[in-house]
């Protein structure tokens, strides 16, 4: 087996200028650049909200919650949602895969703090280094929409599932969902670092070399984020593939509204400004604002209209 490659968290400008034309090369770029932050860019932790959360989505999406025996993720970032599925009780064994190299260190590292029995690889999703039938389960967390080919990743999935095997994925962006949430996203930015230069507000203020990182950052955000979806789009591609039981449900909209905002301001202003308090109003809210979408919304809204598309289906 081949070594994977090293993480490099500090391109050259001569790659970053190639990654505008290269998806695969931004996301590697990207994703090297953010990950030994991105646990804290995104309020990621490995306690009761974060593993409340990830079994919820998990829950929504396949109506139960295992136990599975062997479990991958794909595109697994930091590792948030398998190993809080794993401390959730969905999983006992764990593979995180992502093709970012700075991306698996760091999953393995928090795999390895938390005593979870987890193995890692540098795995482009379309040509995923695993052999057929090796899986219980596959799930996912905001992977899909990075992807080139998905339909590609669809039957690289379910050729390394066992037969009955599930695959879950969650957090993926809907089309009307990304049209409204980056456009608040980018109105919450402009408005925080222009006020924050009057003298009254500059203690809000980060410095300057920060929120040009952050925008540089944010361009090659830009030409990672390859697709959005539709929930009947999603089906069928999955189906396309060859699996059965395939099932999309979506989430967040008033959530969403609130929490787009909420993550852009936080992005944009000094960490140790807002604290205790301001992480739990944050929280909280975005929890009552999910049940109202859950218990009120959802059924009289169409499901196209929500921010988050959850899929799921078996293999045969």
């Amino acid at each position: 087996m081949a070594a994977d490659p090293t993480p490099n968290p500090h391109a050259t400008a001569e790659e970053v200028e190639a990654a505008f034309r290269d998806p695969k090369l931004a996301n590697v770029l990207y994703h090297d650049w953010e990950a030994g932050t991105y646990d804290e860019k995104w309020s990621i932790s490995y306690d009761e909200r974060c593993i409340d959360y990830a079994v919820g989505r998990f829950k929504i999406a396949a109506g139960d919650a295992g136990p599975y025996e062997h479990a991958m993720e794909l595109g697994s970032g930091t590792g948030f949602f398998l190993l809080n599925l794993m401390q959730g009780g969905v999983a006992k064994k764990g593979s995180v895969t992502d093709l970012s190299p700075g991306m698996v260190e760091v999953a393995l590292r928090n795999a390895k703090s938390l005593d979870l029995d987890v193995d890692g690889r540098v795995a482009d999703a379309e040509r995923i280094p695993y052999e057929d039938e090796s899986f219980d389960l596959v799930v996912g967390h905001a992977v899909l929409h990075h992807i080139p080919d998905v339909q590609a990743a669809f039957a690289e999935v379910l050729r390394v599932l066992k037969p009955g095997g599930r695959f879950v994925f969650a957090g993926e962006p809907t089309k009307v969902g990304d049209f409204y949430a980056r456009r608040l996203g980018r109105l919450t930015w402009w408005l925080t670092t222009n006020l924050t230069k009057l003298p009254v507000l500059d203690s809000w203020r980060r410095p300057q070399a920060e929120l040009d990182e952050s925008s540089r950052a944010a361009a090659l955000e830009a030409v990672v984020d390859l697709h959005t979806f539709d929930p009947t789009e999603l089906e069928r591609m999955a189906r396309a593939a060859g699996a059965t039981g395939v099932k999309a449900s979506t989430e967040e909209l008033t959530a969403a509204l609130f929490g787009w905002p909420v993550r852009t301001f936080e992005a944009a202003v000094p960490r140790e400004k807002l604290g205790f308090n301001w992480a739990m109003f944050a929280y909280r809210t975005w929890q009552r604002l999910s049940w109202v979408d859950e218990k009120l919304l959802t059924g009289i809204i169409p499901r196209e209209a929500f921010y988050n598309v959850l899929i799921t289906g078996t293999k045969p």
